[in-house]
């Protein structure tokens, strides 16, 4: 299914994006990577041009406004076609409000890199994307569809204000022939996520698990990938959150 397709994924070089790049390979897709360490990226290519597939990257940090604009001219410019853009690159953050006072560069930078950097990415490849009748697949958070919970104010918001923007891009981009798709992926043991300590030790997907999850909802026109047990267990929680916010 995705061999010879152009498929575009952000945070590529290390967890889900690395495993998923891995995956792509394997199927002979054609790939260009976007991430921010260059050695990495480098090495995914060559693996990727020895298996026989065409393979770009740009390493970069998305959150560098102008440099963002420049691939986003680069992509419009370079590539023949696009069928998949995996918006995977991601940034976590959990500090209490208080704590956070003197550091609106923590809201800034997350937001440039959850919201702002996918979201110029997916504009800029409108055109392409509606050629080819292709996907968006954006990998959300579990925890976005449960009541906030304190300490993750930054991490939080930007993630909402993704999914926001693309479930109206999927009312709105269906007549460009283009499926947007969203993954409300649950704890995934990478090098992000074992930031926190409390999670170290917890039950969660591999990164190849989850980048294995990413690929079947790209096979398929369902809009999201929600985790059975969070089907059942987030309106409960909306129900009880009242409850929950006395506590706090």
């Amino acid at each position: 299914m995705f061999a010879d397709r152009w498929v575009v994924i952000t945070g590529a070089s290390r967890g889900i994006g690395e495993a998923l790049t891995c995956r792509l390979i394997d199927a002979r897709a054609n790939l260009f990577l976007i991430a921010r360490s260059e050695e990495r990226l480098e090495a995914l290519c060559n693996k990727a041009r020895e298996a026989g597939c065409k393979a770009s990257y740009c390493a970069m940090d998305l959150r560098d406004q102008d440099k963002l604009y420049e691939l986003c001219e680069t992509l419009k410019r370079s590539l023949p076609r696009v069928d998949y853009l995996f918006c995977n690159a991601g940034k976590s953050i959990h500090r209490d409000i208080i704590d956070a006072t003197n550091r609106m560069h923590d809201y800034d930078r997350t937001i440039d890199l959850n919201y702002r950097a996918h979201i110029a990415l997916s504009l800029a490849l409108i055109p392409k994307l509606s050629e080819s009748k292709g996907h968006i697949i954006y990998t959300s958070s579990v925890s976005t569809l449960y009541p906030p919970a304190p300490g993750w104010s930054a991490y939080h918001a930007s993630k909402c204000a993704a999914n926001t923007w693309f479930e109206t891009a999927r009312v709105e981009l269906k007549k460009q022939n283009i499926t947007i798709q969203i993954a409300y992926m649950p704890l995934v043991h990478t090098d992000m996520s074992e930031a926190t300590p409390a999670y170290r030790d917890l039950p969660a997907f591999t990164a190849d698990e989850a980048a294995g999850q990413l690929l079947k909802l790209s096979m398929t026109k369902r809009f999201t990938y929600k985790p059975w047990w969070a089907r059942i267990t987030a309106p409960l929680a909306t129900l009880f959150s009242p409850f929950v916010r006395l506590f706090y």
